[in-house]
């Protein structure tokens, strides 16, 4: 990753400067991916009787 696209990665996720000195580039990484995720349908989703079993 380069250092525009990463910093192109914290704009799009509302990141300021300051935040920036408090995460990690693998924190923000994450962030973004989760975001990505957050949109995803899922074809099954766990129930509290799946934890039990696990």
């Amino acid at each position: 990753m380069t250092t525009a696209l990463f910093l192109l990665r914290c704009k799009q996720l509302g990141l300021s400067m300051a935040e920036l000195d408090l995460l990690t580039i693998g924190m923000i990484d994450d962030m973004f991916i989760e975001r990505d995720n957050d949109n995803f349908k899922y074809w099954y989703k766990a129930t509290q009787a799946d934890f039990d079993n696990f």
